[in-house]
C-alpha cells in the first residue's frame, strides 16, 4: 500500500506543488520510504485530497503584527488544495501533526460550524468592531468550498451584522458570492484582493497547480469590479530572477481588468517552505535556482528568510529598493492606489436573535 510519504525525494506528483512530505517539526518520529527492490519502477497514482472536519471552539484570530493592515482574521479551512509551492502558510500544518509538504495540500481540515461560532463571537457585548480579514492563511475559495459552502455561510453572518471585511483569494468561486458581496460593497463594507503572481500560464500551473490560471484571475477582477466591488491586484509574491520582470505587466493587466488598487510582497520562505521551494526550483527551474536563492539571501542578510517585522515582507538592500521603486512608478502611471479608503465600521449592528428581549421603544 502506498502512502503519501512514499513521494519523499521523488519527482513532484502531477497536479501538486510540493515534491516531498517531510514529517512535521514537532513530531518525535519521522517516516522515510525505502525501496525493497522487489517492484518494477512505476508511476505512483495521483494523490487524492482528504478532508476532515474540526469542531471549532473559536474562529476569530487576533494578531499584533505592526506590518499587517488588520488585527483579526478568520479561516474556514486549514491547508489549501491550490498547492502553491511558495505558500508561507505551509508551516502551520505542522501544528496539526501533519507535513507542511504534500499533507498541506492533500490533507485538509474544514470547520463546518465556523459560521455559528462567528455569529456567537460577533454577538458578544465585549466585541469591538474592526475590519476582519478572510483568507490570510489559507484560501477561503479553494475547490472544496464549492461543496462545503463554509465561506458563504460566514459571509451571510458578516452581511447580517454589517461587518467590514477584506478578502484575499485566488479562487474563482468568489464570483458565486457576488450576490452577497455587491450589496456589502455598496455600503462600503468589503474589498477584495486577487493574487496575481505571473501572466505565464505554464509557470503558474507549475507553481500554483490547482489555482485558476492568470487569465481566469483577470476575469475575476473584471467581474467583481463590474459588480461594484473594489478590487486590489496583489502582485505577490514577487520571485526574484523568475517573475520580477513581469511586475509592470501584472499591474497593467490588473488595472485594465478593473482593479483600483495594488500591492506587492517579496517571496517569503519561512521554516519548511525554503526546502520545498528549493526542491521545486531543482525540478522545474534548475538553471535559475542559484540566481533566485542568491537574490533572496542578498535581501535577508545571507539567510533564506528574515522574519523580522518590517523586513519579512519585502527584504532590504539594493534589489529590494529597485523593486519598490519600479512598483511606485508603475502604480503612479496607472493611477492605482496603494492605500484604500477605510471600510465602514459605523454600520455594525447585532441583528435580533431568537430569545432576545424586545425593546419597548
Amino acid at each position: 500500500m502506498r502512502t503519501k510519504s512514499e513521494h519523499i525525494g521523488s519527482a513532484i506528483p502531477i497536479g501538486r506543488g510540493a515534491g516531498s512530505n517531510t514529517t512535521g517539526r514537532f513530531e518525535p518520529l519521522s517516516v522515510t520510504p525505502v525501496s525493497d527492490d522487489w517492484d518494477l519502477p512505476e508511476d505512483l497514482p495521483p494523490l487524492r485530497t482528504e478532508v476532515s472536519d474540526e469542531v471549532a471552539r473559536s474562529l476569530i484570530s487576533y494578531n499584533r503584527s505592526p506590518d499587517l493592515p488588520f488585527d483579526r482574521s478568520i479561516n474556514p479551512y486549514r491547508g489549501c488544495e491550490h498547492g502553491c509551492v511558495y505558500c508561507f502558510a505551509r508551516p502551520s500544518h505542522a501544528y496539526l501533526g501533519l507535513s507542511p509538504g504534500l499533507d498541506f495540500e492533500t490533507r485538509l481540515i474544514a470547520r463546518p460550524n465556523a459560521a455559528k461560532v462567528l455569529r456567537r463571537e460577533l454577538s458578544a457585548k465585549s466585541y469591538k468592531v474592526a475590519t476582519l480579514a478572510l483568507g490570510t492563511n489559507t484560501d477561503p475559495y479553494q475547490p472544496i468550498e464549492k461543496k462545503r459552502e463554509i465561506t458563504r455561510e460566514c459571509l451571510q453572518v458578516l452581511s447580517a451584522f454589517k461587518h467590514p471585511l477584506g478578502i484575499v483569494t485566488k479562487g474563482s468561486l468568489i464570483e458565486r458570492d457576488i450576490d452577497i458581496l455587491a450589496p456589502m460593497a455598496a455600503q462600503g463594507l468589503v474589498r477584495v484582493g486577487i493574487s496575481l503572481t505571473t501572466l505565464d500560464a505554464g509557470l503558474s500551473r507549475r507553481m500554483e497547480p490547482r489555482a485558476p490560471s492568470p487569465k481566469r484571475r483577470l476575469r475575476m477582477i473584471e467581474r467583481l469590479s463590474q459588480a461594484g466591488i473594489p478590487v486590489r491586484v496583489m502582485t505577490s509574491p514577487v520571485v526574484p530572477g523568475l517573475t520580477d520582470h513581469e511586475l509592470e505587466s501584472l499591474l497593467e493587466a490588473g488595472q485594465q481588468a478593473g482593479a483600483d488598487a495594488a500591492s506587492w510582497i517579496m517571496l517569503r520562505l519561512p521554516r519548511e517552505v525554503s526546502q520545498l521551494w528549493q526542491e521545486w526550483l531543482a525540478e522545474h527551474e534548475p538553471g535559475r535556482a542559484e540566481k533566485v536563492m542568491a537574490r533572496l539571501r542578498e535581501m535577508h542578510g545571507g539567510r533564506d528568510y528574515d522574519p523580522r517585522w518590517g523586513h519579512r515582507m519585502r527584504g532590504e538592500g539594493i534589489y529590494a529598493q529597485m523593486i519598490a521603486q519600479r512598483f511606485k512608478a508603475a502604480v503612479k502611471r496607472l493611477g492605482l492606489r496603494t492605500k484604500s479608503p477605510p471600510l465602514r465600521c459605523d454600520l455594525f449592528a447585532r441583528p435580533a436573535q431568537a430569545g432576545d428581549q424586545l425593546s419597548l421603544f
